[in-house]
């Protein structure tokens, strides 16, 4: 697992050069996806023998981290520096450039190094010969519910933001109507997911800080609650925060 900290290092390190060069520190999140795809590519090219966990691992990470690269870079793509990084560049002032590096960069890196703990620990139990139907089954149900929420909450949200009539209005149909943050909802959901199917393959229960750190970070840290401080500026936030569950959907609560 060391081999996998330090090829993550040197990833982040990759996109601190860019981030400095571009004077836009938020390019680090459209890496973010990618990352994970890098790692489990690593970890599959470098296990033997390869076993159907590992494979089911690999192939998961790949079309949930391509698809939100994909969203990330076209979202993203020619814009200005996301007003959190533009706000931390203004606060460091003159130790940017280190403080970026260890508080954004690396500090993204330790995140991934224990997000990831699902692919490599797959990696590692791919020889032990270990299989369990039942939950290689019910992992990767839970992990198509979280990438339905998260593609489909992605995609309603990007229809609503390019009508001109919605500029400054909250998000209030479709996904969005059961939960504030189906995206970040179905984030949580594939971390699960991913960690039911590493079981199934042997894989420690180690693993279970993953879904738990990126399900705490989401709801509690650099999720909902930063998303939450600009959604709230809008009009009807008050209406809508009342009827509408924050992070786990649930039906509207009438008489709001």
């Amino acid at each position: 697992m060391l081999d996998a900290a330090i090829l993550i290092a040197l990833y982040f390190a990759f996109f601190f050069v860019l981030g400095t060069f571009l004077h836009n520190n938020s390019i680090v999140d459209i890496g973010w996806g990618l990352g994970f795809v890098v790692v489990a590519a690593y970890v599959m090219l470098t296990t033997q023998p390869t076993s159907t966990a590992m494979c089911a691992v690999a192939l998961l990470v790949a079309i949930w981290g391509l698809r939100l690269f994909y969203h990330l870079l076209r979202r993203n793509l020619g814009k200005p520096e996301d007003f959190r990084y533009a706000n931390w560049r203004k606060e460091w002032g003159k130790w940017v450039i280190p403080r970026a590096f260890f508080q954004v960069y690396m500090l993204q890196a330790l995140f991934m190094y224990v997000v990831a703990l699902p692919i490599t620990l797959t990696g590692q139990a791919s020889g032990s010969g270990a299989s369990s139907a039942p939950l290689f089954v019910s992992g990767v149900v839970v992990w198509i519910t979280g990438f339905l929420f998260e593609a489909v909450g992605d995609s309603q949200l990007r229809r609503f933001v390019a009508q001109p009539a919605n500029r400054g209005q909250l998000m209030t149909s479709g996904l969005w109507r059961y939960t504030r943050h189906p995206n970040y909802f179905g984030e949580a959901l594939i971390w699960w997911g991913l960690f039911l199917v590493s079981l199934s393959g042997g894989a420690s229960w180690l693993g279970l800080v993953s879904p738990v750190v990126i399900t705490y970070l989401l709801r509690f840290v650099s999720g909902v609650p930063m998303l939450e401080r600009s959604m709230s500026r809008k009009p009807g936030w008050e209406s809508y925060a009342q009827r509408t569950s924050i992070f786990v959907p649930w039906f509207p609560k009438e008489g709001n």
